[in-house]
């Protein structure tokens, strides 16, 4: 017999080890932070020209150009069980304004938080938070109860990061509407649920008219989330369980894209949202290259937030953190680079062809810098 063919398991067993060496090495980098690294999800929004009648009926015909969105997922995704009640959304974009659909499965339907800017993920409600820049920067978060009550709040950065929230700030423009299937706060009957529509005008989403219109192609960062409180009735109203400390038991949290820890502010774990000029139909989002490099920007910012708090101050090198400063992706091949003080720190990235720099800071803020060829 050829040597080569009596040799085959050897060698095939050698060049296993050969191609598995680095991609476990690679791998070796995420670990304990794996439930931060799930690909999040996406959807393809669709152009209409005709808006939806903003009534809280969701059944209208211009819905039916958009697809309903996956069961919303606990937000700690694959950690914790599946919810027990379904919550979708489905979404359409015009020339001025995002169309948001909202569907709530609920047996039990009840609000009692009637005022503008209560705190109203004290009820039971549905939540959505955007970032049309992708920066992880400048962001809106949006609360909507079952009584069509809305909480609504502009944050220049996330509160892990310092970020001061602007409750004062009321999404300008915006429209909202309900329609419970059921009888809301009547714990008599059993109800079917509760269906949300908005609209958001792009203009409300930019301090100071600084807004960029989406077009064919242009991608945001955005999620939704549903909290669900365990309740009891009591004297024919709905309360909250509480603990033998007497206070509420913690509420549910369920998010379209599972942020992988329970928190919703940590915009780099959001889904991501693509405009297309024509109906959505069946296109599926793709992970743009660039979302690929940031994962190692997220992955130095992580590491670097774990040295901090052991070492109160940042490392100084990528080793340090052990992280490895050659990257692969796909088939292009990057350099990343840590530049640091003791207490800040920024982290880029570069594709070594298209000569396009990525950056992070202590702050979660995400850039790009475009280097000249001939530096």
């Amino acid at each position: 017999m050829n040597n080569l063919f009596r040799n085959y398991p050897k060698i095939f067993v050698l060049l296993s080890i050969f191609f598995a060496a680095p991609y476990a090495k690679a791998q070796e980098q995420f670990k304990g932070l794996e439930n931060l690294f799930t690909v999040p999800k996406g959807y393809v929004v669709g152009y209409t020209k005709t808006p939806p009648v903003i009534d809280g009926d969701v059944n209208d015909p211009v819905w039916q150009q958009a697809k309903w969105s996956d069961d919303f997922v606990d937000i700690e995704g694959d950690l914790k069980p599946k919810p027990p009640l379904q919550t979708n959304i489905k979404m359409l974009w015009g020339d001025s304004s995002l169309y948001i659909a909202a569907r709530i499965m609920e047996p039990n339907v009840w609000a009692y938080l009637k005022h503008r800017d209560d705190i109203v993920f004290m009820d039971n409600d549905v939540e959505m938070f955007i970032n049309p820049n992708n920066s992880m920067h400048q962001y809106y978060e949006i609360e909507c109860n079952a009584i069509n009550t809305i909480f609504d709040l502009y944050l220049n950065k996330a509160y892990r990061n310092g970020g001061n929230p602007m409750s004062a700030w009321n999404t300008p423009g915006m429209q909202s509407a309900v329609k419970v299937q059921g009888t809301v706060n009547d714990p008599s009957d059993k109800d079917q649920g509760w269906t949300m529509e908005m609209v958001i005008p792009f203009r409300a989403l930019g301090l100071s008219n600084r807004f960029q219109q989406p077009k064919d192609g242009t991608t945001w960062r955005i999620n939704f989330s549903r909290v669900e409180w365990d309740t009891k009735v009591v004297n024919g109203k709905y309360e909250k369980l509480k603990g033998e400390n007497g206070r509420n038991l913690p509420e549910h949290n369920w998010s379209w894209s599972p942020q992988g820890l329970i928190a919703m502010h940590c915009p780099e774990r959001w889904g991501y949202l693509q405009f297309t000029k024509g109906e959505a139909g069946d296109k599926t989002f793709t992970l743009p290259y660039a979302e690929k490099q940031k994962e190692y920007l997220w992955l130095v910012y992580y590491r670097q937030k774990e040295w901090q708090k052991k070492n109160k101050v940042y490392a100084a090198t990528l080793d340090e953190l052990g992280v490895d400063s050659k990257i692969t992706i796909d088939t292009g091949k990057n350099t990343l680079q840590l530049e640091a003080t003791p207490h800040q720190f920024m982290a880029l990235i570069t594709d070594t062809t298209n000569n396009i720099t990525w950056t992070i800071n202590q702050e979660g803020l995400v850039t790009i810098l475009k280097k000249d060829p001939n530096e």
